[in-house]
């Protein structure tokens, strides 16, 4: 029901965890997929030649999401493989320890760079292409912690929170140019950027006790979110933040 075909999806972060699954699952759907990552060159290669297999394009394209000539051209770069791009994928984030009052500015910088000043770079130059071609899709990653707030992340939470009002205003902005935008908000993921933390059994059996369904969830249950808001089954559907956090935290 979901048909991707002959569209270009365009992710940042996406060589793992969710930014991954959500690749692998737009290539599933017949779109043609671009890639952003700043690390890891061997999980690249591995994730473009598995969406290879798959019998769709693919490009994966290293760089530094925050910064903006580096962005400009890899969206550049997009447009030139595949003529335009449908839908956006925000995904690029990381997740640091940091109390208020030892946190170094530099952390507070490389956080606001990283997961936000990057998803207004890859929309600024996105939305003029998507404005050409008539329309096109966003979906920007959020956090529960951009909604309830999170100890010890204050800077991820500040970060995640402003994703999600930013979500809201260019759903408004852009909404007669036939462009949504919308929002997925994680509680918890088993991905590498959570490994760290959930390694301690006693602290991931509180994890998952504190969630009605039970369990921590895979990038495959956050990928399903993403490529469904950005499908035709949600032409109707901009400026929401949809919560896939299992019910452990009730917010609207």
């Amino acid at each position: 029901m979901i048909d991707f075909t002959n569209q270009a999806i365009l992710i940042t972060g996406g060589s793992r965890g969710i930014g991954a699954a959500t690749a692998l699952l737009f290539a599933k759907a017949g779109a043609s997929v671009a890639i952003t990552y700043q690390g890891n060159d061997a999980k690249a290669k591995d994730l473009v030649n598995e969406i290879k297999k798959l019998g769709t394009k693919v490009i994966a394209l290293k760089g530094d999401n925050g910064k903006s000539e580096i962005v400009r051209k890899m969206v550049h770069d997009v447009q030139q493989e595949f003529g335009r791009v449908d839908v956006l994928v925000n995904n690029a984030g990381i997740w640091t320890y940091g109390e208020i009052d030892s946190m170094k500015e530099s952390v507070w910088d490389a956080t606001m760079e990283t997961n936000l000043k990057s998803t207004f770079l890859f929309c600024h130059f996105v939305v003029p292409v998507m404005k050409k071609q008539g329309g096109g899709s966003i979906v920007n990653i959020s956090s529960t912690a951009g909604q309830r707030g999170e100890a010890f992340h204050s800077h991820y939470a500040a970060s995640k929170g402003a994703i999600i009002s930013f979500t809201k205003s260019l759903c408004s902005e852009l909404g007669p140019f036939n462009i949504r935008v919308n929002c997925v908000a994680p509680g918890w993921v088993d991905t590498d950027m959570s490994a760290e933390a959930l390694k301690d059994k006693k602290y991931k059996d509180e994890v998952i006790i504190g969630t009605p369904l039970r369990r921590i969830p895979t990038a495959e249950d956050i990928a399903g979110p993403i490529v469904f808001l950005a499908s035709p089954l949600a032409r109707h559907i901009s400026g929401e933040i949809l919560n896939v956090n299992g019910g452990s935290v009730l917010v609207g």
